[in-house]
């Protein structure tokens, strides 16, 4: 997921971690444009990647054909409300939270995901006191019509009952219950890797009874930094659930997607149900200038006619985990058996039509 992680085992790399970390307290600038965007020959109708020169951990929320995005700035929560996700580059942040200073959660501010539950609209976040290991998941509320707007008010930690290192959580229903998902260390003090959690919520910012693990790395291309995290569940068409995670470092050239499938009728809370693919559904592409790509979230054309896939990647090879990963988006398709199609990373600078009724 994230700027900084902390599973790294290589000589020299926690020079690099230092340098990253540096980077998110600092939060970054919306302004800044690390990778060049490439000029659109046809932006009435076009579109390329990357959308926004930067922006870890990218994440869209769509009502109607309302889209409000938001990645990670660090220090604060931000998000642009838009009409066309392809457009970003157009549009700059509204501030809507600050912490205050010197708490539990005033530093490194990860990965926020805004979600609307029950008529109200909450944003889940991972942070820290500046010590990497009080990293824990976080969340805020706001009752007003428009996120952009109106008071957030702070809810408090997500914490199930065995209460560890935690980032990346994302929330879905399932059969009328609410689940929170997150990525997480096993012990207390990083025991070697990043594991996928889940809990059933009891409301949005309460988690019910103690977390359970559904993934952890298993196969040989989730090893280079031994990562599973950034859980992010999409249902097919005839309600097949697929939870699509990131696996590897963030540091590394490896960081790719993998994919779990939830069998037909299980029991979301019991790893047995969920069945992980073999390979990753979406890797490295060097000659396309994809490098990494991960830590994705999806959304619908304005028509309701197309999905679409919203992740971050590097241009160049061993850019790590800074600001140099940059937002991108493209279509997607369903396989015979409900699982999603992602084919491979789009190459940068290629035309594309923009998503389906679009307009702007």
């Amino acid at each position: 997921m994230e700027t900084g992680k902390k599973e790294i085992r290589k000589p020299g790399v926690w020079l690099l971690l230092a340098w990253v970390l540096l980077f998110v307290q600092c939060g970054g600038s919306d302004e800044e444009k690390v990778v060049p965007v490439t000029p659109n020959p046809n932006p009435a109708t076009n579109f390329t990647n990357p959308i926004l020169g930067s922006g870890p951990d990218p994440w869209v929320y769509q009502q109607n054909t309302t889209y409000y995005y938001t990645h990670t700035l660090g220090n604060r929560i931000g998000l642009i409300k838009t009409q066309a996700i392809s457009q970003l580059k157009q549009e700059r942040f509204t501030t809507v939270w600050t912490p205050p200073a010197s708490t539990a959660y005033s530093r490194n501010l990860w990965a926020p995901e805004l979600h609307q539950i029950a008529g109200k609209w909450y944003v889940y976040f991972a942070a820290d006191d500046g010590n990497d290991a009080n990293h824990r998941m976080y969340v805020l509320e706001n009752e007003s019509a428009d996120p952009t707007t109106g008071n957030w008010t702070f809810k408090g930690k997500l914490t199930p009952a065995t209460d560890r290192w935690a980032i990346d959580g994302s929330v879905f229903e399932h059969s009328g219950r609410l689940y929170f998902l997150w990525s997480g260390w096993e012990g207390t003090n990083n025991p070697g890797n990043q594991q996928i959690y889940i809990a059933r919520m009891t409301n949005p910012w309460t988690l019910e009874g103690d977390r359970v693990m559904l993934s952890r790395p298993s196969y040989n291309w989730e090893m280079n930094g031994l990562v599973n995290e950034g859980p992010e569940v999409i249902k097919s068409p005839t309600g097949k659930v697929n939870l699509i995670y990131s696996a590897s470092g963030c540091w590394t050239d490896s960081y790719s997607l993998g994919r779990l499938t939830l069998k037909d009728g299980g029991n979301p809370l019991n790893p047995e149900d969920w069945v992980k693919n073999s390979t990753p559904v979406f890797s490295t592409k060097p000659e396309n200038n994809a490098y990494g790509p991960g830590h994705n979230g999806f959304f619908k054309s304005p028509d309701g006619t197309e999905d679409w896939i919203i992740y971050h990647a590097n241009t160049l090879s061993n850019q790590g985990c800074g600001d140099t990963r940059n937002p991108r988006i493209q279509k997607f398709t369903w396989n015979a058996d409900g699982t999603p199609n992602f084919g491979e990373p789009v190459k940068v600078g290629t035309p594309m039509a923009r998503p389906s009724g679009e307009v702007r």
